[in-house]
């Protein structure tokens, strides 16, 4: 008995962990979304399983090949390396322009048709991206050319990761107090905490910590702060008066901070859910507070001469008109005299005040980014069509 369905393609998708977590959280969501909701055969090429195991337990770091949630997952050792065409997937992707085996390409040159090459950006809300994604740029050598995805805000880009049915089940969670708070019991969140203004910070080690918590500390309204370990640094292990160990906890004034160890994807999202606030950082985490529907500040990542400041600009001006004083603050951009600059009581207090207005805009956006279509079905669109388009030739 004959079928006519074709295959599902393969894809290989090339990570190496530079943001600890961010990269491989990001590739990791993907890689899972291309093979439970697209059906296709995913081999993700990881060089530091270490950082992945943070976030899935499931990994075996000793592994050279093993298979995690359907997904094939190789270990990724250095450039050397020979490669046949048969070792090489229908689509390839290299994320965030690294640099993948150079034995590895010359087989893509062998393949007929050529597999569909992309390289999969960073997530960046410039202008200037709408008018570079999809861009074609032919190898300099070989008979092969690579894509340029980028990830985005509007219509004119790839969108964002978004697995289907993500948005009803954080409907249905955050319309469940008992749930809630039965998640957040087993990381010490007491009926007391409950009440008080929940936060979940995830952060670079430059942001500035200790002056959150000491305005925290002194503030009218209880808030209780969730840390993963690692986390914040110096300035937790100050608060603690111990070792920021999972588990730690304690209370001064009229802050508690709890640390939490790292969870798994899944339970994250739980977390971002049923928290009031989410501080978040880099790309992975800002975007799933981003679907969380709740009020959140980013921590973007770090770059030379404050190229980083361009690029929160550039969201801050899509998502907020450009105002987010406390924002600006926690990524060290101050306007004009230092000294003129108000506290971190005053901002913290301003912040407080406006968080149900936050709160509407926050599920606006949602929406809006939800109407862009999700990154793995949008991506997929586009490899499918370019794979067409080689198959004539």
């Amino acid at each position: 008995m004959s079928s006519d369905k074709k295959p599902a393609p393969s894809l290989a998708l090339f990570c190496k962990v530079v943001d600890n977590y961010g990269d491989i959280g990001i590739c990791w969501r993907l890689a899972r979304q291309l093979w439970r909701e697209h059906g296709v055969a995913v081999t993700l090429w990881v060089d530091d399983l270490r950082s992945f195991r943070r976030i899935c337990p499931e990994v075996d770091v000793d592994a050279e090949a093993q298979r995690v949630a359907g997904v094939a997952v190789r270990r990724w050792r250095d450039q050397d390396g020979v490669f046949g065409a048969a070792d090489v997937a229908d689509i390839v992707i290299e994320f965030f322009a690294c640099d993948i085996p150079p034995g590895y390409i010359a087989a893509m040159a062998q393949c007929q048709p050529r597999p569909v090459w992309l390289n999969l950006e960073g997530l960046s809300a410039e202008e200037w991206v709408e008018g570079c994604h999809t861009l074609p740029s032919p190898h300099p050598r070989l008979p092969l050319t690579k894509h340029f995805f980028f990830p985005g805000f509007t219509a004119r880009t790839g969108g964002l990761l978004c697995e289907a049915g993500l948005d009803e089940q954080r409907r249905q969670f955050q319309s469940d107090a008992a749930a809630m708070a039965a998640f957040l019991a087993p990381f010490g969140v007491t009926e007391a905490d409950m009440a008080s203004t929940k936060v979940s910070l995830f952060c670079y080690p430059e942001a500035p910590v200790a002056a959150l918590f000491e305005a925290w500390r002194g503030g009218a309204g209880a808030v209780t702060c969730l840390v993963p370990e690692g986390v914040g640094g110096a300035a937790v292990e100050a608060f603690l008066g111990a070792p920021a160990v999972a588990g730690a906890a304690r209370t001064r004034g009229a802050l508690s901070v709890r640390v939490l160890p790292f969870v798994a994807q899944a339970d994250y999202d739980r977390l971002l859910w049923a928290c009031d606030l989410n501080f978040v950082r880099g790309e992975d985490s800002f975007v799933r507070a981003q679907w969380a529907g709740k009020p959140f500040v980013w921590h973007i990542y770090p770059q030379d001469e404050n190229l980083h400041h361009v690029k929160l600009r550039a969201f801050l001006r899509r998502y907020a008109g450009g105002e987010d004083a406390l924002a600006w603050r926690w990524n060290g951009v101050c306007a004009g005299d230092a000294s003129e600059q108000p506290g971190w009581s005053a901002l913290w207090t301003a912040f407080l005040a406006d968080m149900p207005r936050s709160a509407v805009r926050c599920d606006d956006w949602r929406r809006e980014m939800l109407a862009n279509g999700d990154l793995s079905g949008n991506l997929m669109k586009f490899a499918c069509a370019l794979a067409a388009v080689a198959a004539e030739k």
